[in-house]
């Protein structure tokens, strides 16, 4: 196989449809931040060259997404303009994925030692989190069951799924042009995760969407609580702020006949002027209390 070296704007390449080899989000934001520390790839590509003129990149998929998102404009790559098959294309991808040496974890561990500087203990890839596994480890590589992971899968039926999609999608459309970011407390995500195990265990379910189906009913059911935002005397609140009319009354249903004495009347006070922003909760509010007193 003839090959040679080219500098090529990484945008230009054709990325693999289809890869067998992944990165972890935070393994490849890593592999960005190096490549912008170095201002170049220190490790170069390799493609094939296609019927169009284009190339494809068989091996170094991930180093090219970096290189692009790294903003860099040029960076090498070793081509070939040799014709190959499919076939041939996917065994070279399969190939160059597959034969990687290991690492002798205890020699591992003294080089990373020997770096002092944090930029470059966070530049090498590794971390003493992952190095500490090295303390049990003898003479064995690292792998995969060294490493404590655990994999939490929420399953939704089809109409939740469509809920909670369109929550994820309003948040992201939300957000994405925000230059403001708001992080929860870490103490607030294990409460989060504390009324999630309590609702389990309480109800004997395993199920995640089971669980968070659980705290939603009885959130449902204890609405009027957030009155305290709007009534109590830290509120921030003012009698011309709008707040929900559901942490007044909660979402209790009345019967229709009920519903539509309360319209008519409400209806009534609107046209008269007796209801205004200012005071359209105190006028519900009395509205509904005079009608339960009444039933």
């Amino acid at each position: 196989m003839q090959t040679r070296v080219i500098q090529v704007d990484p945008k230009t390449l054709k990325l693999l449809e289809v890869n067998a080899r992944f990165m972890r989000h935070e393994e490849f934001q890593r592999l960005v931040a190096n490549v912008k520390k170095d201002g170049q790839l220190t490790s170069a590509p390799f493609a094939a060259r296609n019927a169009d003129g284009t190339y494809e990149v068989l091996s170094g998929n991930h180093r090219v997404q970096a290189a692009i998102a790294a903003g860099l404009e040029s960076i090498p790559c070793i081509i070939t303009d040799d014709e190959l098959s499919k076939e041939q294309r996917i065994a070279i991808q399969l190939s160059h994925n597959a034969i990687v040496g290991q690492d002798d974890p205890d020699t591992l561990k003294k080089l990373y030692d020997e770096i002092f500087d944090i930029d470059l203990k966070e530049y090498s890839g590794l971390d003493d989190k992952t190095l500490g596994l090295l303390d049990k480890a003898s003479s064995q590589a690292m792998t995969e069951a060294n490493l404590e992971y655990q994999v939490l899968s929420v399953v939704y039926l089809p109409d939740e799924l469509k809920d909670a999609q369109r929550v994820i999608e309003k948040a992201l459309e939300t957000t994405k042009n925000s230059a403001v970011i708001w992080l929860a407390k870490d103490s607030e995500y294990d409460r989060w995760l504390d009324a999630q195990e309590t609702a389990s265990s309480a109800h004997n379910v395993k199920n995640v969407s089971a669980a968070i189906k659980i705290i939603l009913d009885i959130f449902e059911r204890n609405l009027t609580q957030l009155s305290e935002g709007w009534d109590s005397e830290e509120s921030k609140h003012d009698n011309s702020t709008w707040v929900p009319l559901s942490t007044v009354l909660g979402r209790t249903k009345i019967p229709a006949g009920g519903a539509k004495t309360i319209k008519k009347a409400l209806d009534k006070m609107v046209g008269s002027g007796e209801i205004t922003s200012k005071n359209l909760y105190d006028g519900l509010v009395k509205l509904c209390a005079d009608y339960i007193e009444k039933k």
